[in-house]
């Protein structure tokens, strides 16, 4: 797994897709690989990887980002930086936004990303208004693989309420994963949770951190 050049990690509005991009960039890292993190999300401009910059590039993470990001004229805005991942030595994650916008920007990328070999893997959050039951999520999952002309190859379950949620949250999402997997014909990767939670059944695991900010403190 993470064995590609680039790894594209998309989703709906809420799926909690930066935090998981965040959280893969610091863990391959950490692992020894060289990584990039390129905040493609032109959408959101209050959830984004630019707010991690600082603790992943102490660890050798190299950030991409908008060149207004986390401004007072935070407008979306593609990099330069960008065209130079695709010919460096480094695995490439995109944060990438998580309605056709975010899918249009994404795809002015898509034949340097077929040419250099790409994973796009999907966030799911069961406790999203507009991805609640599996063929609302695979509706948003068709709209941005229309819109960036490139297709995803698996999901991961970040079903969670936040700060509130609980293991048993967690394992109320997997009959709601295993139908996305069915009716998709994608593998579930893993299913994401906080380190401090402790999960039944066996499906693989993503321990995370809740490093993204948040609404209210």
């Amino acid at each position: 797994m993470w064995d590609k050049k680039i790894i594209i990690i998309s989703g709906h509005y809420g799926s909690g897709k930066t935090n998981i991009a965040v959280n893969l960039a610091e863990k391959l890292c950490l692992e020894g690989k060289k990584v990039a993190l390129v905040d493609l999300d032109i959408v959101n401009p209050y959830f984004r990887a630019a707010d991690n910059r600082k603790e992943l590039e102490a660890i050798g993470v190299r950030c991409i980002l908008p060149q207004f990001a986390n401004t007072n004229v935070d407008i979306p805005s593609l990099p330069p930086q960008i065209h130079s991942v695709f010919s460096s030595d480094e695995t490439v994650i995109f944060d990438v936004g998580g309605d056709k916008d975010g899918a249009v920007a994404l795809g002015v990328y898509r034949n340097a990303i077929n040419k250099v070999g790409y994973d796009m893997i999907a966030v799911v959050n069961m406790y999203r208004p507009l991805t609640a039951t599996p063929e609302d999520t695979l509706e948003n999952l068709r709209e941005i693989e229309n819109n960036c002309s490139l297709s995803f190859t698996g999901f991961i379950n970040n079903s969670n309420l936040g700060r509130e949620t609980t293991a048993e949250d967690v394992e109320a999402s997997f009959a709601y994963a295993e139908a996305i997997e069915t009716i998709s014909k994608l593998p579930l990767l893993y299913t994401a949770h906080t380190e401090n939670l402790t999960l039944s059944g066996s499906s693989a695991r993503f321990p995370i951190r809740d490093i993204t900010k948040k609404l209210y403190e």
